[in-house]
């Protein structure tokens, strides 16, 4: 079985971060991708421990620290854009506050489309392309909004959890 965990919008909250990762690991998951928005480089040392895969989002000012504490915990960093392939499907991720990459990134039609940026919980589908976005950790973002997703890209099951921290 293979298991995703999804994060976006940590925005240092350390609580929250700690609560995710105890989280992830519990539901076994296989890898971790984090959405945009950790902001403080340290916070990604939290997430040690953790197979990650990270995009940079709009109040992540640091890339070049950013990045080194990615590459220290063993984790990869794609820059604004990620696109891989897992399981025979194909994911883009990205941040989600440049529409114009969202829609290039819309218009190459992957499996999966994850994104951040808004702080609300979202999957739909847009033609064969299922958007998800797991909500945001923000210090003040609504508690029905802190939440993750568990992705299983074999079964195409979006679990939403809510981290209460």
């Amino acid at each position: 079985m293979s298991r995703i965990g999804i994060i976006s919008d940590t925005h240092d909250n350390t609580k929250n971060i700690d609560a995710t990762v105890k989280l992830f690991q519990e539901s076994n998951v296989e890898f971790v991708i984090h959405a945009g928005d950790v902001v403080a480089p340290i916070s990604v040392l939290r997430f040690k421990g953790l197979k990650t895969k990270w995009v940079f989002g709009n109040c992540d000012g640091d890339h070049a620290n950013i990045t080194a504490r990615v590459k220290e915990i063993g984790g990869e960093h794609y820059g604004r854009v990620m696109d891989i392939k897992h399981d025979g499907r194909r994911i883009i991720v990205i941040h989600g506050d440049n529409h114009k990459l969202l829609a290039e990134a819309l218009g190459k039609k992957p499996d999966y489309l994850i994104h951040g940026h808004t702080h609300i919980p979202e999957d739909k589908r847009e033609g064969k392309t299922r958007i998800l976005c797991p909500g945001g950790h923000y210090l003040g973002d609504p508690a029905e909004r802190n939440q993750v997703i568990i992705l299983d890209t074999e079964k195409d099951e979006a679990t939403f959890m809510y981290v209460d921290a």
